[in-house]
């Protein structure tokens, strides 16, 4: 069903839609506060994972699907 590299892709999406709801309910920035601020590059490194998750889960809209064999 979804590859190892997939399933990573879709963490990292929840993950940064979970922060987005921080943000937007409480003005909150787990990443931020997790790891030294906005602009530190621990951060900066998480939001950029997090947005080439989100690019690369674009794939799984226009990928064939595929039954799995097993199933009935």
């Amino acid at each position: 069903m979804f590859s190892g590299t997939d399933k990573v892709a879709l963490a990292l999406v929840i993950i940064g839609a979970l922060n987005w709801l921080l943000v937007g309910v409480l003005k909150f920035d787990l990443v931020a506060a997790i790891f030294g601020g906005a602009t530190s590059i621990l951060s900066r490194i998480i939001y950029t994972l997090v947005g080439l998750a989100g690019i690369w889960t674009i794939s799984l809209f226009v990928r064939p699907r595929t039954e799995n064999a097993n199933r009935s």
